[in-house]
């Protein structure tokens, strides 16, 4: 958090002229292997982070919502009713707040109307969801004070569908679900298709490791470009296989698959299919082996993204090469791709090195500085005051 929450509480005094009720706040997340698996019903295994969105919320006694941020001060709080709320109607990061409120609205719950004030450490841009951070702290702070009991598998449902509907990004659900099931020293092994989830351990501490977040500051969006293309690749590839979902083939199918389909909606399905192989088997390398066991599997990851689904970048290839030829464990890029972040698992003795090695091979491909800091799984979405 860039405020703490007393700074925060303060400023919102200062833009209301009244103080909050509480503060809620809600992680970013990292991915740890399973990319664009979510949206096919598949399998995924993020964890929550301790970088954090945090909102200042009070209940109104109108329907009127204002939403305002400390990232963007020049700004007067945009203010909306929340019975004039729809899709398409809100631009820039507002429709992800207001998104929120307009989901629960649209899933059976009333909402009061809100003075709403957020602060936030996860890095935009950077594959690390910071907007399921904002989503979910609002979430959680609406559901709050309305009154309404609402289980955490029905708000990262909520939060997920203020991003697909009122931002008109075609997310999965797995951001959300990090931020609110996350628990330290954990992973969250999801099931996109059922919402079921058990917590996996990651105790990345004890076993002597850290995991290096490299942001390239190469900056992504999930509204525009190649995400929703190849979501459509995947939906092509699953009716021409007969399937409801890619979930549905295992990797036996992909010899019969490479005779139905075209080349490219072939890799698109082949990396769908390995990678949703590849979180059971992490699952299964972390419940019987440990972190330290994982080398292979990021890499085979990060391979397949890079060949078959075509969504790495110069940025992020260099940083996972780097990273590697400096002694990581493994490293892959993670998030949505085109952009954002790597992620490098590393012994703690050999970080410095592998952040060094990474900085040295951007600064001699002429690339911007990237961005580097550890991470380790965190708690999940919570009120903090």
């Amino acid at each position: 958090m860039n405020s703490t929450p007393h700074d925060l509480a303060a400023r919102f005094t200062e833009l209301f002229g009244g103080e909050p009720d509480g503060l809620w706040s809600a992680p970013g997340r990292v991915n740890l292997i399973g990319e664009h698996t979510d949206y096919n019903d598949g399998f995924v295994l993020p964890f929550a982070i301790t970088h954090s969105t945090v909102v200042a919320a009070a209940a109104r006694a109108d329907r009127t919502v204002r939403v305002a941020s400390t990232f963007a001060p020049e700004e007067a709080p945009l203010t909306v009713g929340l019975d004039d709320l729809e899709p398409g109607g809100v631009e820039g990061w507002a429709a992800y707040p207001l998104g929120v409120l307009w989901a629960l609205e649209q899933s059976g719950y009333r909402c009061p109307g809100l003075d709403l004030l957020v602060d936030s450490s996860v890095p935009v841009g950077a594959g690390l969801s910071s907007s399921a951070a904002l989503e979910c702290s609002v979430a959680l702070a609406a559901a709050e004070l309305s009154g309404a009991d609402v289980s955490r598998s029905d708000l990262a449902a909520i939060g997920q569908l203020a991003e697909n509907r009122m931002v008109g990004a075609p997310t999965g659900i797995m951001d959300q679900s990090a931020s609110l099931l996350g628990e330290a020293g954990h992973a969250v092994f999801l099931d996109c298709r059922s919402g079921s989830s058990r917590l996996v351990p990651l105790d990345l501490e004890a076993d002597g490791l850290e995991l290096l977040v490299i942001d390239t500051r190469v900056s992504h969006t999930h509204s525009t470009g190649g995400y929703a293309e190849r979501r459509r690749s995947c939906e092509l590839g699953a009716e021409l296989m007969g399937v409801a979902a890619l979930r549905d083939l295992s990797v036996k199918d992909l010899a019969e698959a490479a005779g139905v389909l075209d080349e490219e909606t072939f890799r698109r399905v082949r990396h769908i299919v390995t990678e949703n192989a590849r979180v059971e088997d992490t699952v299964d390398v972390l419940t019987k082996k440990g972190p330290s066991a994982l080398g292979p599997l990021l890499v085979a990851s990060h391979a397949s993204m890079r060949d078959d689904f075509e969504i790495s970048c110069p940025e992020l290839d260099t940083a996972v090469n780097a990273a590697l030829d400096a002694g990581a464990v493994g490293a892959r890029m993670t998030g949505g791709g085109f952009g954002g972040s790597a992620i490098a698992l590393t012994r703690s003795a050999d970080a410095p090195a592998v952040r060094a090695a990474v900085e040295g091979a951007f600064s001699a491909a002429g690339f911007h500085p990237p961005v580097v800091f550890s991470v380790l799984p965190g708690a999940g979405a919570a009120r903090i005051a």
